[in-house]
């Protein structure tokens, strides 16, 4: 079993209250607009981190991440990337590579609008953990938490920080 956490859209902001719940799982995937890589660079110190560059990160950023991470945990096929929509309003790069890659789960962030939708016609889990930072037009500062077993994917939880000032 690996226990998971997700977070997008730092924007460079990274806290205690964040590393609280780094420090209870396995892996922290972060799904783009890290901001700043003192944010990668302090979850790394702690936990294994697997990230995509977001639209506003840099080159320091972009040079230690990719556009698109995918890859297989449990025998589960996992790809996050920034910016890819959601169901039925996938990108459209996104839409054609859904066809070829067939991954479990899906993650994107950007929307910094927190999703969790099963997808029918892709057979696939959607994922977009909200926003975890400050920046941006999202009232409460969000991440999701699960654990990926085998086959199965368990204990998906919702974590809502406080509300961003």
């Amino acid at each position: 079993m690996t226990k998971i956490l997700l977070l997008s859209d730092t924007h460079g902001y990274i806290d205690e209250q964040m590393l609280k719940f780094v420090r209870q799982v396995d892996e922290v995937w972060h799904a783009g607009d890290i901001g700043h890589i003192k944010v990668t660079d302090t979850i790394s110190k702690l936990k294994s981190v697997r990230a995509v560059y977001g639209n506003i990160d840099g080159n320091q950023v972009r040079l230690q991440f990719p556009l698109d991470n995918k890859f297989k945990i449990e025998g589960k096929k996992i790809w996050i990337t920034h910016i890819g929509g959601y169901p039925k309003k996938y990108e459209k790069r996104v839409r054609e590579e859904l066809k070829v890659y067939s991954p479990d789960i899906f993650i994107s962030g950007h929307s910094h609008i927190l999703k969790i939708i099963y997808d029918k016609e892709y057979n696939l889990l959607h994922l977009n953990s909200g926003a975890a930072g400050k920046s941006g037009f999202h009232k409460v500062r969000t991440m999701i938490r699960f654990n990926i077993n085998g086959d199965f994917i368990e204990n998906m939880e919702i974590i809502e920080l406080e509300n961003r000032n």
